[in-house]
């Protein structure tokens, strides 16, 4: 759903993008204020609302217009950053609903509460330890595919070994931390 964040899709009418690849006009930026420091990160997702929300303005994302980013070295920078983001995606889905509360930020953390409750729950039941043996499969197929992907678009295997566990700890990461926002009473920078 979020793949033209990073890789060119269509233009399209978006609500919420990230700042790192975002264009504001300074008349709109000076308007709102400039960012709302209460919120890093985070920052972007209450400037597009506002933009969005009180302004009434559109987000155009132009596939044309490339921006390249560096990211965080695995393991230990790239989870800090990813774990970040989570937090403040959770917090935003229970008071900014309007970006936020949306089913593909939940998958994660789905994801993450599957793995504990059902590895537990599949010592008590035959049928929900065949439901999540074949899921951690599926799962595991797909990140085998990725690896694949990766190894064979780079051209390097050392690269692709590192898919795997990089996937496997961003899903969990982002899963724990998403709960931890949504549950948050207040936001923690």
């Amino acid at each position: 759903e979020y793949g033209y964040r990073y890789i060119p899709r269509a233009a399209r009418e978006v609500d919420d993008f990230p700042t790192v690849n975002l264009l504001v006009r300074k008349s709109i930026f000076a308007t709102l204020g400039g960012f709302d420091s209460n919120f890093w990160p985070g920052e972007d997702t209450k400037l597009c609302l506002d933009i969005t929300k009180r302004l009434g303005k559109k987000i155009l994302y132009d596939p044309g217009a490339l921006v390249y980013h560096h990211r965080r070295s695995l393991f230990k920078e790239h989870l800090k950053q990813v774990g970040r983001y989570a937090y403040h995606r959770g917090y935003f889905a229970r008071v900014l609903p309007e970006t936020s509360l949306k089913v593909a930020y939940f998958i994660p953390s789905l994801f993450f509460l599957g793995l504990i409750f059902g590895f537990v729950l599949s010592f008590f039941n035959a049928y929900i330890a065949a439901l999540y043996a074949g899921t951690l499969a599926l799962y595991t197929v797909l990140l085998l595919a990725s690896v694949v992907s990766v190894s064979l678009g780079r051209n390097d295997p050392k690269v692709g070994a590192l898919v795997l566990p990089g996937i496997f700890t961003t899903h969990l990461v982002y899963g724990y931390n998403f709960l931890k926002g949504i549950c948050a009473r207040r936001y923690c920078r």
